[in-house]
């Protein structure tokens, strides 16, 4: 095994300044010839706890693509830990090639040795293209994992807080927009319906909202229409649709120049991380238009939620599910305070989770 951090390696000033950019405390590389492993840790704050994350497996165009996935991903979770009143920081992994080739116990348990030589500062848990299976795969070599299976003791699959969530924070959404938070009748586009998309699209349709759905796997998209009764569209069609909300599910930056001249819907809420391809540009440009965002590490919180009742001990699924419910209040409370200050939403949760890490931050240098 070959681990190289790049907060020691020189010729990488690129990295440098996008990792000091966003605020990064250590980027690791990881490498194992034997199993084909190439991983990269991205661990951006531990002020309000060790770093969690999950890890995602994904065969990247090129390697700076995955490097400025893990940045924003790992940033996303320290804003998400930090808003959602967790005392974790933020971290996340994403695991380099076709999973389908890679992707076995030997390759597993040689990641959880990277992720077992960082002595607590990550936790790593599953993310896309993981399952409960690979954390113990990964567990049978380090401690430092969640989304271990219910036999285990485990959270199990995360993904119907994760959507739970979402349901919430699409809700308050909701109201904040037309009135009301029933979503009974409501036009919604869900693209992707992966694990969380999948329970999202559950939640919509016992609802009575008027779903249209579309994924890259088609099998996984025939399944999930017969069972909810939602009408599929083509990929690229999905932003062109006569909706009420529009809920990114899928890979992130899909909220951009091009798309935000075709969307018709009201609301954009999702589960995808790092929704919008700019924060800054397309968070004025969603308040310019008068869209209501509900911001995606907001309300894709229930994930990190469900893991860290894993953390504290035995895992409590009602706790789960009624500290996932908040985000509705949460949500709620964002829209007041960008509403209040003329601001994105974006702005203003971020505002909202920088706000805390300083005010712990502080408490913990006073002790």
């Amino acid at each position: 095994m070959e681990e190289v951090d790049v907060t020691e390696k020189t010729g990488t000033i690129s990295i440098f300044e996008q990792a000091s950019k966003m605020g990064h405390e250590q980027i690791v590389y990881c490498h194992d010839e034997a199993t084909g492993l190439k991983a990269i840790i991205g661990i951006h704050n531990t002020v309000l706890g060790p770093a969690l994350g999950g890890t995602r497996f994904w065969n990247y165009a090129t390697e700076e693509e995955a490097v400025i996935d893990v940045l924003r991903l790992s940033r996303g979770m320290t804003y998400k830990a930090a808003v959602s009143g967790l005392n974790l920081g933020g971290g996340k992994a994403v695991i380099i090639g076709d999973v389908h080739k890679l992707k076995n116990e030997a390759f597993l348990r040689r990641f959880g040795k990277f992720v077992n030589s960082l002595g607590g500062r990550y936790i790593t848990a599953e993310d896309m293209n993981m399952k409960t299976s690979d954390m113990e795969h990964i567990g049978m070599e380090t401690k430092h994992v969640t989304g271990l299976p219910v036999d285990m003791g485990g959270s199990g699959d995360p993904s119907p807080v994760t959507a739970y969530g979402v349901y919430m924070g699409m809700k308050a959404a909701a109201k904040k927009a037309f009135g009301t938070d029933s979503l009974a009748g409501k036009k919604i586009s869900v693209q992707g319906v992966g694990q969380v998309g999948m329970y999202l699209v559950d939640h919509l349709a016992k609802e009575g909202a008027q779903i249209s759905i579309t994924d890259i796997n088609q099998e996984r998209l025939a399944k999930v229409s017969k069972d909810s009764g939602a009408t599929v569209v083509s990929m690229d069609e999905i932003y062109d649709l006569d909706v009420d909300i529009y809920a990114p599910c899928a890979m992130g930056a899909t909220v951009n120049d091009d798309t935000l001249k075709r969307l018709k819907a009201k609301v954009i809420a999702g589960a995808a991380n790092n929704q919008l391809a700019d924060e800054v540009r397309h968070g004025q440009m969603i308040l310019d238009a008068g869209l209501v965002y509900a911001p995606d590490f907001v309300i894709n919180a229930g994930g990190i939620i469900n893991i860290s009742s894993e953390l504290a001990g035995a895992y409590n699924k009602q706790q789960a599910y009624s500290w996932t419910e908040k985000i509705y209040d949460t949500t709620h409370n964002i829209f007041t305070l960008a509403d209040a200050e003329g601001i994105p939403t974006q702005d203003a949760a971020m505002k909202l989770a920088e706000k805390r890490i300083e005010d712990i931050g502080r408490v913990k240098l006073s002790m």
